[in-house]
């Protein structure tokens, strides 16, 4: 037990510098991942951590999450599943508790209806005193069963309203923080805010690619909507696949994309987006309608490169700029020349 205890407390000696260093937040997930990383328990996760950092001179936010999902928590209980199982569960408890009181207020109908006729043979039958008490007694005794069974649910449909109140708010949190976009499984613009702003915290040079399709509108309109989410997931999935030396790419809303291309130039950034260009012309997406393969799907990018001045907004400005610049010349094409 002290050897264990000595152990884990080294390695948070170890963890909270690196953590420092790297410009990690101090999260209780980034802890566990850091102190795993000290702890060498996963060699795989230290050379993607090693590479990462090589590249990028620190950990962006969105790879520390991405990696504590990968390695640390557990894949059959991610915090949206384990909200969606709360949820079934107490809906099953509220239908439960509604069954088990509608069947006993069926019982206690069945009751006063017997109570009722008992009575009548007051009248009837001439029954006695006694046991005419004893049949108000009877009735005094179900009402206070059914009554309780009423109070039970009505404690329970309160507890489950609130219940269901905390659990909605807390999965529209998880759901808000979910670092990929639901379409294309890229990064969101969420994860790129925070990204871009771990750049910026340190001293290195980046390029920023801006990315747009090509009348994008006009696919949509022609070919329906479901064909306009097969572009953008193939788009994606090329932006992907030409991902490398620690590019990473997001989708920024609608058709469009940014990507930031750590420790490089605007030269380096411009080479790279015209691969991409290159690779996503030859593209040929099947219109499930029509049977028909649609091959004119382009993209146009614009590229700019920090410099000292730079906030995110004026590079992310600049590298727009560009992006339009494109657009005007003809489309299918990357700047600055």
């Amino acid at each position: 037990m002290t050897d264990e205890f000595k152990k884990s407390t080294d390695n948070l000696k170890k963890a909270v510098p690196l953590m420092m260093k790297n410009q990690v937040a101090t999260t209780p997930a980034n802890y566990a991942l850091w102190y795993t990383y000290v702890d060498n328990t996963f060699p795989e996760m230290n050379q993607q951590i090693d590479d990462i950092v090589q590249q990028n001179g620190l950990c962006p936010p969105s790879t520390n999450d991405q990696l504590y999902q990968q390695f640390i928590a557990s894949k059959a209980e991610t915090s949206i599943n384990d909200l969606k199982t709360n949820l079934e569960v107490l809906v099953g408890e509220i239908s439960s508790s509604m069954t088990d009181t509608l069947t006993d207020t069926s019982l206690f109908s069945s009751l006063i209806d017997k109570s009722f006729s008992d009575l009548e043979r007051v009248e009837r039958d001439s029954l006695s005193l006694d046991e005419v008490m004893s049949i108000i007694r009877k009735l005094i005794a179900d009402s206070r069963e059914i009554r309780h069974s009423t109070t039970f649910l009505h404690n329970q449909l309160n507890t489950a309203t609130n219940e269901i109140t905390r659990l909605k708010n807390q999965l529209a949190e998880v759901q808000k923080d979910a670092l990929f976009d639901s379409l294309t499984s890229l990064y969101n613009r969420r994860a790129f805010d925070r990204d871009i702003h771990a750049l910026f915290s340190v001293e290195q040079p980046f390029s920023l690619i801006v990315a747009d399709i090509d009348h994008f509108k006009s696919l949509n309109d022609t070919y329906g909507h479901l064909f306009g989410d097969a572009v953008i997931r193939s788009i994606s999935k090329r932006m992907q696949n030409g991902c490398r030396e620690g590019i990473t790419a997001y989708r920024f809303g609608g058709e469009e994309f940014v990507l930031l291309v750590p420790q490089k130039s605007l030269r380096i950034g411009r080479q790279f987006a015209e691969s991409l260009r290159r690779s996503i012309e030859k593209l040929s997406i099947k219109d499930r309608r029509s049977g028909q393969q649609v091959s004119n799907v382009t993209v146009s990018f614009g590229v700019a490169e920090r410099v000292e001045s730079d906030t995110a907004v004026s590079l992310l400005e600049r590298a727009d700029k560009m992006l339009y610049d494109a657009k005007k010349l003809g489309r299918n094409r990357v700047m600055p020349l």
